[in-house]
């Protein structure tokens, strides 16, 4: 599966890339029809500190599965997004069986 990582505003570190990649990677072992997978980081201009945003858009066939997550890392925002899939993904696989 391919994952496509975008950042606004600022450049990730090829540490929280290898990150993103190992958990949305993961998720491809819970059904292997994900098409693709788009994660888009950004910080919200805000004064707390939960303001770090992670949105991942899984393209499956027929359908868009999405999560988006605001905490105070990345790397929280992106365990939160991909534990928010896997129910999705499960939903998803028993719609496809019928």
């Amino acid at each position: 599966m391919k994952v496509k990582i975008s950042s606004i505003h600022f450049k990730t570190d090829q540490k929280l890339d290898d990150f993103i990649q190992d958990k949305v990677g993961k998720l491809n072992s819970l059904f292997e029809g994900i098409i693709s997978s788009e994660v888009t980081l950004r910080l919200d201009n805000n004064d707390k500190q939960e303001n770090k945003i992670a949105e991942i858009r899984l393209r499956v066939p027929g359908n868009d599965l999405f999560a988006k997550k605001q905490c105070k890392t990345f790397e929280e925002a992106i365990d939160n997004s991909v534990e928010a899939l896997r129910p999705q993904i499960k939903r998803y696989k028993a719609k496809l069986k019928g």
